[in-house]
């Protein structure tokens, strides 16, 4: 279990967010839209820099994880082989940290144009 304050990233901007999932209507019951992880583990690691950031693509395992694919800086690729992403909606019994999983093992399909989002550095 990954320890509170101990993950970095990005988190999406409380202003944007309601507009987002207006643009973006989560799949199952429980939106998320909360952040993009850059790594875990990190709790004495400093805080990213700040990034360009667009939604491109999405991923859903048509059981309850829904992510949409983020560039940072114009790579979808984490430095540790994963794909930068925000968990968008989860069904009942599911985790955020299983989008990982349906990125790995169903990839992501490109949107049609790039959507811009502001993403601030922050630990969670």
């Amino acid at each position: 279990m990954v320890k509170p304050g101990s993950v970095i990233g990005w988190k999406l901007d409380r202003s944007e967010r309601a507009q987002l999932l207006e643009q973006f209507p989560p799949r199952y019951a429980k939106p998320v839209a909360d952040h993009v992880t850059l790594r875990i583990d990190a709790a004495d690691d400093p805080l990213p820099n700040e990034v360009r950031a667009a939604i491109v693509g999405r991923t859903d395992d048509e059981r309850g994880v829904e992510a949409y694919v983020v560039t940072i800086d114009g790579a979808v690729d984490r430095p540790d082989g994963s794909t930068f992403h925000i968990t968008w909606s989860l069904g009942d019994g599911r985790r955020a940290k299983e989008s990982n999983d349906v990125l790995k093992e169903r990839g992501w399909d490109e949107l049609d144009h790039p959507v811009p989002v502001t993403l601030t550095p922050a630990r969670f």
